[in-house]
Parts: C-alpha cells; sequence; structure tokens
C-alpha cells in the first residue's frame, strides 16, 4: 500500500514522509531576491488600501518542500488573515517572477482583513455620516 503514496519514500534515496531533492526546486540568488520583491511589492500595496490599525507583514522562507512567500494582515479586532505561495522554476521568466497577480492578491487580502473586523462588529456600530 506504501507504494502508492509518492511520500513513501525510495529505499535507500529518499526518506518516508521527504520530497526528493529532484521535486524541490532550487532557487538562484537573484529568483530568491525577485521574489522578496515581489512580496514586498504585494505587502506595500496591501497597506495602501487599510487604515493604520491594520498590521501588514511579510516573510520569504526556504522549508523542505522549497521556497515559499507568506503576507499576512492583522486586524484590530478578528482573526488574522494571510496568503501564501510555494514559487516553482516554471514561475520565473528568466530570474524574474512572472506572476503580474500583486494587486490582486493585495486587494484579497485587504478586503478579507475588513471582513473579519465587520464579522467581529456586526451592525452594532452607528454609522458617523451617511
Amino acid at each position: 500500500m506504501n507504494g502508492n503514496n509518492p511520500y513513501a519514500g525510495v529505499d535507500g534515496v529518499t526518506e518516508a514522509g521527504h520530497r526528493a531533492n529532484a521535486d524541490v526546486p532550487e532557487l538562484s540568488t537573484e529568483q530568491k531576491q525577485s521574489l522578496r520583491n515581489s512580496i514586498t511589492a504585494i505587502a506595500t500595496r496591501t497597506r495602501e488600501f487599510l487604515p493604520d490599525e491594520y498590521v501588514v507583514g511579510s516573510k520569504v522562507g526556504d522549508a523542505g518542500n522549497g521556497p515559499q512567500a507568506q503576507v499576512s494582515v492583522q486586524p484590530p479586532v478578528g482573526h488574522p488573515v494571510s496568503a501564501g505561495f510555494r514559487p516553482d522554476i516554471e514561475d520565473f521568466d528568466g530570474d524574474e517572477l512572472d506572476t503580474h497577480e500583486e494587486d490582486e492578491v493585495a486587494r484579497g487580502l485587504a478586503a478579507s482583513a475588513a471582513l473579519q473586523v465587520k464579522q467581529v462588529m456586526g451592525n452594532d456600530l452607528t454609522p458617523t455620516a451617511r
């Protein structure tokens, strides 16, 4: 049964529960910098959509499954929201990350964070203007 599991491991090559080295993308220094720039752009754009009470952070790391990036938003009340992805070599055009989805991700994060506040606050607030 374990032979059908991609994480069962290969005797003497890959431990059970781990990915083979060939499956983990290895990014160049320039590609890693492009990934950092893209994540920073998403975090910056997200900050532009939200008031100062929202805390926006980003991180780029190298997990056992390859590089991964994440942008998180902590609203003033409610649960934090985040968006992350693991780029693959095919996501790069040479050394540049080729997603062009930074604005869309930033809008989605901002909307999700605002929704968290709305859900916690409910309809109990009196509007200050109409």
